[in-house]
């Protein structure tokens, strides 16, 4: 046996070593940019890469712990802060995969690995003599000689590690253990329920009739469709593209009910899909959690880290949204009613209703058809004008790639240079429906920015993603207004995590208080329909004309049209997911009841629902990311309304302005005070009415 034990051991090392060479996640990224090599990747490299990240991170947080030095920011705070990489770097690949490439196995393996995941993260932050050392600067912080950046970096652990548990009693810490790691499944399961709810669904036609009214794209879009699928006709299902020119146009009310219904059900049909369960025991864990924390509320507990700091400072701004919304919502059911009596309708307008009829009210009242606008927002050109106005604003530009990795082929990627020419960031475009891609949009990295250990700056790999018109055989992408302004929304977070100029992870990009991240973003839609704007980018996809002035003048008269509807649905959303996180007792948690009271005390018309039920509200439920913080839209475009008023006073393009707003929001990641970072731009705090007027409600 002795003779047999050293080949054993060579043979073991060799195993090992050929699995680093052929995990891609193990060796260094040989590509431009150290992009992840995607078309490498394979299922079976993920769990051995976790496992070795998280043995890699543990090692590094034993180091930090068993350093003989006395505590100070560099190996206690920026080690923390540089530990982990290789983890960090497995989870933004695999779990952006989750989101847009995923699959049986990639769920399945989620399953496996979101509790090892919550497991490790809760072994560091209840760490004991990890937290002492970091307790231990936060006190000696006055000697340490920080810049802001630092401050807030340290500011940040300690007040994690505190939020996480970590002055807590060994039994409660186990507690919560078990808490974080079964509220980790439950979301993965509530999110894995509302795809199979999406996928799960189609509206087969076989009848032309029944697609009157229907916009030829749509009818284009639904034939290959139902062709891709080996089926006659014409397959309509609950992705946006597919879902809101039904809506909006068909004719057959029974379809429309059919599909709607389809939509607002998803995981409420008491099914193997069904969350309704899920949300119950999501809401337990969660107020036990802020309970065993010392909050008396879920609410209580996210809010302490926020802006606005409490739920009656989110419920003020909330109610004062709804006293002027709710108003001009039932002027316009008013007038959607009177286009259903007026053509022989025996019936009440009903939620299936809404956008066909709010359609018909457009074309009456403003006489603006989408199908008009479609023409001109080619996704090519949107593209192009979205690039263009960043150039404008901060002087970047962006130049196609066709030599960088792709996790699918209908990606594109661009590399980002800055006002001198140098490397900024590489930037990927996903903007097709799929059935392996969730439904929404959205912005993530497969690779943040920061000052690596060495002092060697790591520049961002930044993606944005949606779920826009396909193109068809007969034409290309042609966004609907609504799309064109998610877009330029998309970007705005793209451009908060491309420009950021912060040394550290932990504060870098868009690493933010969550009602300051919607900043970026939302403001970054103003440019989107400004006449100035859409002369340099809405041209014609045929032709190449300049969208005429009448046609901007049509979308300018219709800018707050169904903004009584539009802001309803999303307070109504807001406020449905504080009280979910006010609630301090569980006990009898009826999903569906509760909905109603909500709806019912706040005075939601009939007409409108909740912009999400609760059984598909993946912001709140499918993780904790917005949970309690659904509001931050709408605080934020508090913030997004009052700013672009500076903007139009000094000029759209203003360059002190578009310097004033990079240099303090956009580069500074989570480096400040976020307050204090607006003031500084604007010079001084907002004014809550912007948003009001910004949406033709005052």
């Amino acid at each position: 046996m002795k003779r047999l034990f050293l080949p054993a051991i060579i043979c073991l090392m060799m195993t090992a070593c050929q699995q680093q060479s052929s995990n891609p996640f193990l060796s260094t990224y040989n590509t431009p940019f150290e992009v992840p090599p995607f078309e490498q990747i394979k299922n079976e490299h993920y769990m051995p890469a976790f496992e070795e990240g998280i043995k890699q991170q543990k090692a590094e947080i034993e180091a930090i712990v068993n350093n003989p030095e006395s505590p100070t920011f560099e190996n206690t705070i920026l080690a923390l802060d540089l530990s982990g990489m290789l983890l960090r770097n497995v989870e933004l690949t695999f779990f952006s995969f989750t989101e847009a490439m995923s699959n049986d196995t990639l769920r399945d393996i989620a399953a496996e690995v979101t509790p090892m995941l919550t497991a490790h993260g809760d072994d560091i932050m209840l760490n004991e003599a990890l937290f002492e050392r970091i307790k231990a600067v936060y006190d000696n912080r006055a000697n340490e000689n920080l810049d802001r950046a630092q401050e807030r970096l340290l500011e940040k652990y300690y007040n994690s590690f505190v939020r996480s548990g970590a002055l807590l009693s060994a039994e409660d810490k186990e507690a919560l253990r078990n808490i974080n790691s079964e509220l980790s499944s439950l979301s993965l399961s509530f999110g894995n329920n509302v795809l199979a709810e999406n996928n799960g669904f189609e509206l087969l036609i076989t009848d032309e009739a029944d697609l009157a009214g229907l916009p030829a794209g749509s009818i284009a879009a639904a034939k290959e469709e139902a062709a891709a699928q080996g089926k006659e006709g014409w397959l309509f299902n609950l992705s946006a593209p597919s879902r809101i020119p039904f809506l909006q146009y068909a004719d057959n009310r029974d379809l429309r009910e059919k599909l709607y219904t389809a939509y607002v059900m998803r995981g409420d049909n008491d099914n193997e899909n069904d969350n309704k369960a899920n949300i119950k025991r999501i809401l337990e864990l969660r107020l036990q959690k802020a309970q065993i924390l010392g909050y008396k509320t879920y609410a209580d507990f996210v809010l302490d880290d926020r802006m606005a700091k409490t739920d009656k400072a989110v419920n003020d701004l909330l109610l004062n949204i709804w006293k002027y919304a709710v108003p001009r919502a039932k002027e316009e059911i008013a007038d959607m009613q009177k286009i259903i009596d007026r053509e022989g309708g025996n019936f009440k307008l009903a939620p299936w209703d809404y956008a066909y009829y709010a359609e018909k009210v457009r074309q009456e009242k403003y006489a603006l058809n989408e199908d008009e606008l479609k023409p001109y927002f080619s996704l090519e050109k949107v593209l192009n004008g979205v690039f263009m106005v960043a150039e404008k604003l901060y002087g970047i530009t962006f130049q196609e790639r066709n030599d960088i990795p792709l996790y699918h082929p209908e990606v594109r990627t661009y590399e980002v240079f800055d006002a001198e020419g140098k490397h900024l960031a590489v930037f990927f475009c996903d903007y097709f429906p799929r059935a392996s891609k969730r439904s929404g949009a959205w912005m993530s990295n497969f690779r943040e920015s920061y000052v690596d250990a060495n002092g060697n700056e790591v520049r961002p790999l930044v993606y944005n993603v949606g779920n826009f018109t396909k193109p068809t055989a007969e034409t290309p992408s042609l966004l609907t207004l609504d799309e064109v302004e998610t877009l330029f929304h998309e970007f705005g977070h793209g451009l908060h995590g491309m420009l950021t100029r912060v040394d550290y992870y932990g504060i870098s990009g868009t690493s933010v208080a969550r009602d300051f991240v919607e900043l970026p973003s939302q403001i970054t839609e103003h440019w989107a329909t400004h006449p100035e704007v859409l002369k340099m980018y809405a041209h014609h996809y045929e032709t190449g004309e300049v969208i005429p002035d009448e046609l901007i003048a049509k979308m300018e008269r219709a800018s707050s049209f169904n903004q009584g509807f539009a802001t309803t649905e999303l307070a109504g959303a807001a406020l449905l997911d504080l009280q979910w996180g006010k609630i301090n007792s569980t006990d009898d948690v009826d999903v569906e009841a509760f909905e109603k009271m909500v709806a019912e005390k706040l005075g939601l018309p009939a007409e409108v629902q909740f912009r999400y039920r609760s059984t598909y509200f993946k912001h709140i439920f499918g993780s904790d990311g917005y949970a309690a913080g659904y509001y931050t839209y709408l605080w934020a475009e508090v913030l997004d309304a009052d700013g672009f008023e500076l903007f139009k006073e000094k000029g759209i393009f203003d360059p002190e302005t578009a310097k004033a707003f990079k240099e303090n929001v956009l580069e500074m990641g989570g480096s400040e005070d976020p307050m204090k970072l607006y003031i500084k731009f604007r010079g001084q705090e907002p004014n809550p009415d912007a948003l009001l007027r910004n949406r033709g409600l005052k």
